[in-house]
């Protein structure tokens, strides 16, 4: 559920109109729903009620400081994938022992950071990094807390851009070199082991994956166990999905049933690390109809937001619904919904049946809370859209939109031209 609805043919965002916003804010713009982010936050963590558990919301997934405060506040810990993201969430509130830093290419100096801020955990994905890991940990005469990420190849049966738990992913260590690795791990001196991680991909709408991947990571805890490798955290990582168009995802509460099923008898603590589920219905994109045109076979409706703003349809075909913001009556046109890059590929929608909107009309690109914004870019030297978060019947801009001046700040001419 989320807190997008149409009132007397307006659609709202809480109790305040989306085109009051758009008027004062300009376009195109994200607005996002606190109601809906705390509820959504809400149902993930109490569905895992029976379990001693640290949700640790996906800072990619929407990584606005305003939003990152909210989990903050409640309690939440978070993952990241880079040092910006871990820079962004101790300003944000987050606690440092309540962070853990997942990615294949961390940076020499990205590890120092989180070493030095003392973070929960490494989630290493290469025999190369635990070294270099362990290199930097002895350099700064500390013992660094890590989990090794096993790549169990699952198919988590999503885009596979946003697959990763396959044996031709990028990601994390195949699961039968896994031991090996955690024996290399157990001999260096400035490593303390102390979780295993598996993370199979994004937008998963079934369970079974998630329960084929936890059978292989519970094989390899017992073998761990064996040796006298004790294992506290075991981090399943995130991916489920929401309903962009036709998708039937599980609900949280069916999601931890599988989970807390399988774990009933592993004495560890469970760390989960949802972004999509949480952010990705509590957002969307507001855009303005600039022109209609009519082609020999089709017919576009152009707006102010483009790829830039939104890449996701382009990027993996993905389906984002879309609505005018205030209803009207009237046949719905079959239409191409594009925008102003310079790209055939900068589209929002495709063959698309919409209102019969005219210039100057608003539509509301819906779910697009996660992977909106923090995938937007300056292309074509557009500056970046606002970021706005409603509560109740307040609205306030979290992101002021940039300025043409933004997009030359920190350029220089060279001394020699």
């Amino acid at each position: 559920m989320h807190h997008f609805q149409y009132q007397q043919n307006e659609l709202y965002c809480e109790s305040v109109p989306v085109s009051v916003i758009a008027e004062n804010v300009g376009t195109p713009c994200y607005i996002y729903s606190h109601a809906t982010l705390t509820r959504h936050y809400n149902a993930f963590y109490n569905a895992f009620e029976s379990m001693d558990r640290l949700i640790c919301y996906s800072a990619k997934s929407n990584s606005n400081k305003a939003i990152l405060n909210i989990f903050a506040r409640m309690g939440s810990g978070l993952d990241i994938v880079s040092g910006g993201e871990l820079y962004r969430g101790l300003n944000a509130g987050f606690s440092s022992d309540h962070v853990v830093y997942s990615g294949v290419g961390k940076r020499s100096d990205e590890i120092d950071y989180a070493i030095s801020s003392g973070i929960l955990m490494f989630n290493v994905e290469s025999v190369n990094e635990l070294e270099l890991i362990n290199q930097r940990a002895k350099n700064l005469n500390k013992k660094v807390p890590i989990a090794l990420r096993v790549n169990p190849d699952v198919d988590p049966k999503t885009h596979p851009y946003i697959s990763t738990g396959l044996k031709k992913n990028k990601f994390g260590i195949e699961i039968d070199a896994a031991l090996e690795a955690y024996k290399a791990a157990y001999e260096m001196e400035n490593i303390d082991i102390v979780g295993i991680d598996c993370h199979i991909g994004s937008q998963i709408t079934q369970v079974k994956p998630f329960e084929d991947a936890l059978s292989s990571v519970k094989s390899l805890e017992e073998k761990l166990r064996s040796l006298g490798i004790k294992i506290q955290y075991l981090d399943m990582g995130g991916g489920l999905g929401i309903t962009y168009f036709d998708e039937s995802p599980p609900h949280p509460d069916e999601y931890a049933k599988a989970l807390i099923k399988n774990l009933k008898d592993l004495p560890v603590k469970l760390i989960l690390e949802p972004g999509r589920v949480i952010v990705g219905n509590a957002g969307i994109m507001v855009t303005r109809v600039l022109f209609r045109k009519t082609g020999q076979i089709k017919e576009f409706t152009i707006v102010d937001a483009g790829m830039n703003d939104l890449l996701r349809p382009t990027l993996y075909n993905a389906f984002h619904a879309i609505e005018s913001v205030r209803k009207f009556e009237g046949e719905p046109v079959k239409t191409d919904v594009v925008g102003p890059i310079c790209e055939s590929g900068d589209f929002l929608a495709l063959d698309r049946y919409i209102p019969n909107v005219k210039n100057g009309d608003l539509l509301a690109v819906m779910s697009a809370g996660a992977y909106g914004f923090t995938m937007s870019s300056n292309y074509c030297s557009r500056p970046r859209a606002a970021e706005v978060m409603v509560r109740d019947d307040q609205y306030h801009i979290i992101k002021a939109r940039e300025t043409y001046e933004d997009l030359i700040r920190g350029e220089s001419l060279p001394a020699f031209m």
